[in-house]
């Protein structure tokens, strides 16, 4: 959700993070116009007959997430992966500054017995530069005014924000729109990202942290991508839908609310509170 900093806000703020798990496998997924996923096979509890020999990396998921399923999935030790990526020397943009997030591409891809957590790593940014490489995706950013990265970086948010497929090209052109008038973000996805946490809810304390990631405080896009979007993100990134939207908040399930009215937004926020305040806490 998105407020601006001299209007009274609530104390907390619903978050429009499409997920509200942390948890990077999935029982069965699938990843539009790139690979079909299976049913994972690394699951806490399989026998150990059990043949492993894909990973799926369902859209969405942090780096770090990944490198933990990379470590499991090779029965590395923890943390194994994530200090092959600092020295892997991966075909990354310069914006990049060698930090994979954002191009651990969102696919099924197969292991085996001499498969690394670099040669998995390699696959996985290789697979993205292939993706993010297509004409359409350079010709979409050309277009819109940012770089490849950028785009990325754009449709990773998408990919955090939107509760549902048909919402990614609204939620695109709101950061498009609010990019062009200088405004800044205020996606609870990031500071989610910076806490390395997911959560419903964003505190007015939360708003005030020291990050690059505090879309909240600080204009223009975080410096990386927050998660490693997939396909359907990376369109809406490239081909937002056509609309002047500023704010949005998913009100409930399925409900998500689209306006350039700061007041609209601020009545579809008290409704989100009010269902909150409603709904049985977590048992």
């Amino acid at each position: 959700m998105m407020n601006e900093p001299p209007r009274a806000r609530p104390r907390r703020r619903p978050r429009l993070t499409r997920r509200g798990r942390l948890v990077l496998l999935m029982s069965t997924a699938l990843v539009a116009g790139a690979a079909v996923l299976v049913p994972v096979l690394l699951v806490d509890g399989d026998p150990p007959t059990v043949e492993r020999t894909a990973l799926v990396v369902p859209e969405g998921r942090r780096a770090i997430q990944v490198y933990a399923a990379v470590d499991k999935a090779l029965g590395a030790p923890p943390g194994a992966t994530q200090k092959a990526a600092v020295g892997a020397r991966l075909k990354l943009p310069p914006a990049a500054r060698d930090n994979p997030e954002g191009y651990l591409f969102p696919a099924t891809y197969p292991i085996n017995s001499s498969t690394t957590p670099r040669s998995l790593l390699s696959y996985m940014v290789n697979t993205a530069n292939q993706r993010f490489g297509a004409e359409r995706i350079r010709a979409g950013a050309q277009r819109n005014g940012v770089t490849v990265y950028q785009t990325v970086t754009i449709a990773s948010i998408v990919q955090a924000e939107a509760e549902t497929a048909a919402d990614m090209g609204k939620v695109a052109r709101v950061v498009h729109n609010r990019l062009a008038q200088g405004m800044p973000l205020q996606m609870d996805s990031t500071l989610n990202y910076a806490l390395n946490r997911s959560t419903l809810d964003t505190t007015q304390q939360d708003t005030k942290i020291n990050s690059p990631y505090n879309t909240y405080v600080r204009k223009g896009l975080p410096p990386t991508p927050i998660g490693n979007p997939g396909e359907e993100a990376m369109n809406a990134a490239i081909a937002p839908a056509q609309g002047d939207w500023l704010y949005f908040v998913t009100v409930a399930p399925g409900d998500t609310r689209f306006t350039n009215s700061y007041e609209e937004h601020q009545k579809n926020v008290e409704e989100f509170n009010e269902i909150r305040r409603s709904s049985p806490a977590p048992g």
